[in-house]
């Protein structure tokens, strides 16, 4: 499993301002200066955020169509389903991949998990696929492309960027805390359904040890009093 810039059970790597969520949002390049794609110049910011997630999807690479991990997973995201009437009608996806990734949905909809989840006890594999569903059902790319849009409603050129940045990176974190707790509780929800209890959530969010806050996640404390929270 890989480890590298690993701080939750589903933390994706963090784009340029620190600002990734759950749904892994990179931050709009021309907030970094002089490394902004030239295909990013000048774009609108909706367009670049799109381009930079087709770009993150596109380097994984799925495992084979004969994989068991591959079919566990599929089955587990299929019964997960079953449970979330929420979901119905949305047109989410899930791909089973290798590399850095463990789980992050991307687009709003199509949710990426590592085939190693495959090894983890079957009610932690059915929390991870319920928190990434989460943030398909609650919509949580509209939201961010809603703040980045806020922000820098025009093309994106440095000198618009770079005095709205810090003042972003803020909005964005506070967001992603927002979204990742909303999450948990509602992939608890959903295992609730599916007769679990918050015994999976506090295992699968404790496997990792105790982590702080960081500018896209919760630290471990805040989501597991979220979660007790949440519980009926």
């Amino acid at each position: 499993m890989p480890t590298a810039r690993f701080r939750h059970p589903f933390f994706p790597a963090a784009g340029l301002l620190a600002v990734c969520v759950g749904i892994c949002l990179v931050a709009a390049p021309a907030a970094a200066g002089e490394g902004m794609p030239a295909a990013d110049a000048g774009a609108p910011i909706t367009q670049v955020l799109e381009r930079s997630q087709a770009l993150r999807l596109a380097a994984l690479t799925p495992v084979a169509a004969g994989d068991a991990r591959l079919q566990l997973l599929q089955q587990g995201f299929q019964q997960v389903l079953a449970h979330a009437p929420e979901a119905r009608g949305l047109p989410v996806t899930l791909q089973v991949v290798t590399g850095p990734v463990l789980a992050e949905t991307f687009h709003g909809r199509v949710l990426v998990v590592h085939a190693d989840l495959a090894a983890r006890p079957e009610g932690e594999r059915l929390f991870v696929l319920a928190h990434e569903l989460g943030h398909a059902v609650h919509a949580d790319w509209a939201a961010v492309r809603a703040v980045y849009r806020r922000h820098i409603p025009a093309e994106v050129v440095q000198q618009r960027t770079d005095p709205v940045a810090a003042l972003l990176g803020r909005e964005m974190s506070a967001l992603s805390h927002e979204q990742e707790l909303n999450a948990d509780a509602y992939a608890m929800q959903v295992l609730g359904r599916m007769g679990y209890g918050i015994e999976v959530a506090i295992a699968t969010l404790a496997r990792h040890g105790v982590q702080p806050d960081t500018p896209t996640h919760p630290g471990t404390r805040r989501r597991l009093a979220g979660l007790r929270n949440a519980a009926p």
